[in-house]
């Protein structure tokens, strides 16, 4: 368990939340009320998850409360005990309220300089509490088996707009302070603590649709209007799937270049990465994702880090029914083809014996950080499809799936009900289940243990032109033509990279006469570009080098950064070269994204912090 407090003794109902963001010593001030019930009788003792946080003081529904911070763990942080100065029985409730500070490295905050940012005048602060983050900036039962609703004033300076993960409700000049506005919000939808979400800094938006607005700098806002301009249709798809949209809202913010993941889906306002902005829609996937969260992940959620894949399976599985609804089955296929390339990445990366690669691995001891790979995604995928196909086909499994989110909405659930379920809805065909190899599937490192057989009708130019390509001698080089890439989609030139980074390196002949036929060095695509720099500097190419440390640092999303300093740290030439730029770019990385790097690169975190 990544949380502390004690989830089954206590459960946490409402948060009211008073922020005060202090851009000048890089902490919130807070005070935070918790609504507690108590489980059992002669109540008197609850433990709250923190981490780094000064706590002023503690009290129960208005009276002093003795509280301690107990022994700091490495990635849990350090309960926080609080005695209540009187009983409850089981059913009552009690307020606790904590008055605290934030830490300046809190690992849930990002505390961006005016440089950091597009407008380059104001400063800018983002959150991302998943998964066990939340903790460093509240102090909560920072647990995903948990759900509460919650109310929040946050007050910022005049020239910043605050928004959080809940629908807006109104705004005042600050009474103590004329220079500061408080911005409400008001959630009445309850969710996990990993949700809660803040963003402040020199945001404009635009409406995009009857209930969607779109948030960012000025300098993106346009461009995200456009980007994202089908999120209403895509919203609508998913309704008619999943069953009515609940959360009032659906804004998108996009954050700056330094954010670590391509989305988050904190409820009425999903964070997306700027990476998504290719100008072509062709990355509008990430947004279909999001908002396939808002089902699967947001209105049911996975009880423990453990069970994860309930949340991301389910949510790919979703996003490419939206994605079939809104452009074609041969599509879904395509992207279900991409996803297993995914999948055999993550579990080479890890290797195929890890147990972190199993779809439900244990998470005893170990962060759900250094966790984060495509399996739950990929690999939850592939058991859903898998089903699927001997299930009866999408409109079957989808009826399943949607039956599943009603049954479960506003609650937490395990691998364990979610089969139970599962057999349950087909009660007619459990023959057909009990012949899955649900060990293997679950429990069991590697690659799943059965490939389903996708359609490759999108897939065969980039298989054909990725072949011709590894098969090619030098003689051959004059036979490719810039047409060969400029009659594929987007999602094919990706995939024809994809397939190439699976086999050995090309010559290095060969990438240079690609980039001189193809030109991919200007594409602007960030998910081109990043297979096309990888290939680039497994050739060892050398002028690759600072193209691809350039692409490494101008952005943060971890999915791109990590790899890219691995690929050049691999390259031994450039291996210090690689370090240097960490080094020197790392105080302007978000806390997971240089950790993880950190780890990539064999840093000694405690002597590279003095260099």
């Amino acid at each position: 368990m990544v949380c502390i407090s004690e989830w089954n003794r206590c459960v946490t109902k409402h948060l009211n939340l008073h922020l005060h963001l202090d851009f000048d010593r890089h902490v919130i001030r807070g005070r935070v009320a918790l609504t507690v019930e108590a489980l059992e009788d002669r109540f008197s003792t609850l433990t709250l998850d923190s981490s780094d946080l000064s706590v002023v003081s503690v009290t129960a529904n208005g009276q002093p409360a003795r509280f301690s911070l107990g022994p700091k763990h490495s990635f849990k942080g350090t309960p926080l005990e609080i005695t209540l100065p009187f009983d409850l029985s089981r059913g009552q409730h009690v307020i606790v309220e904590v008055t605290y500070e934030t830490s300046p490295s809190a690992t849930a905050l990002q505390w961006l300089t005016p440089e950091q940012t597009a407008g380059k005048k104001h400063p800018y602060l983002f959150s991302q509490c998943q998964a066990h983050h939340c903790r460093s900036m509240i102090p909560c039962q920072d647990t995903p088996s948990i759900k509460h609703t919650y109310y929040a004033q946050v007050s910022v300076p005049k020239d910043l707009v605050a928004v959080m993960s809940a629908v807006r409700d109104g705004q005042e000049v600050d009474p103590q302070d004329s220079g500061r506005i408080i911005y409400r919000f008001r959630q009445t939808v309850p969710m996990p603590s990993y949700l809660i979400a803040i963003v402040a800094g020199a945001l404009e938006s635009r409406e995009i649709g009857p209930r969607t607005r779109v948030w960012s700098e000025k300098e993106f806002v346009d461009k995200a209007a456009f980007e994202f301009s089908e999120t209403e249709a895509m919203l609508k798809t998913a309704e008619e799937l999943a069953g009515p949209y609940v959360w009032g809202q659906y804004d998108v913010l996009v954050l700056p270049p330094s954010f670590p993941y391509g989305g988050m889906e904190n409820p009425c306002l999903t964070f997306a990465t700027p990476t998504v902005l290719a100008g072509d829609k062709s990355l509008s996937g990430v947004i279909a994702h999001e908002i396939s969260h808002s089902w699967t992940g947001n209105l049911v959620t996975n009880k423990t880090w453990e069970h994860f894949w309930l949340n991301e399976g389910h949510t790919v599985y979703l996003e490419r029914m939206i994605g079939r609804c809104l452009e074609s089955e041969q599509f879904r296929q395509f992207k279900a083809i991409g996803g297993w390339k995914d999948l055999q990445d993550s579990v080479n990366t890890f290797g195929a014996n890890n147990p972190l690669t199993n779809l439900v691995p244990s998470l005893q001891d170990v962060s759900p950080d250094d966790a984060f790979s495509s399996v739950p995604y990929e690999k939850g995928f592939a058991l859903l499809y898998y089903l699927e196909e001997q299930l009866g086909g999408p409109e079957v499994f989808m009826g399943f799936v949607k039956s599943y989110i009603q049954r479960f909405a506003y609650s937490s659930v395990t691998t364990e009900e979610w089969k139970n379920y599962l057999f349950a809805y087909f009660k007619d065909k459990v023959d057909i289940l009990n012949k899955v190899d649900w060990n293997a599937w679950m429990f069991t490192p590697g690659m799943p243990p059965v490939k389903p057989q996708y359609d490759t009708t999108m897939a065969d130019a980039c298989n054909a032109l990725s072949q011709k390509w590894l098969q090619a001698k030098d003689q051959d080089l004059n036979s490719f033509k810039r047409s060969d890439v400029k009659t594929l989609s987007s999602h094919q030139v990706i995939e024809f990279l994809s397939l190439l980074l699976q086999e050995d390196p090309l010559p290095l002949t060969h990438v240079k006469k690609m980039q001189e036929i193809y030109d991919l060095n200007a594409y602007m695509n960030a998910e081109i570009r990043f297979r096309w720099l990888r290939l680039c500097v497994r050739s060892r190419w050398e002028e690759a080098v600072p193209l691809a440390l350039k692409m490494a640092t101008d952005q943060g999303r971890m999915k791109f950064t990590r790899p890219l300093f691995r690929e050049v740290f691999n390259f031994e030439k450039f291996r210090d070269e690689a370090l240097r730029v960490f080094l020197a770019h790392r105080a302007g990385m978000h806390p997971v994204t240089s950790g993880l790097v950190s780890k990539d690169l064999k840093v000694d975190v405690s002597n590279a912090a003095s260099q």
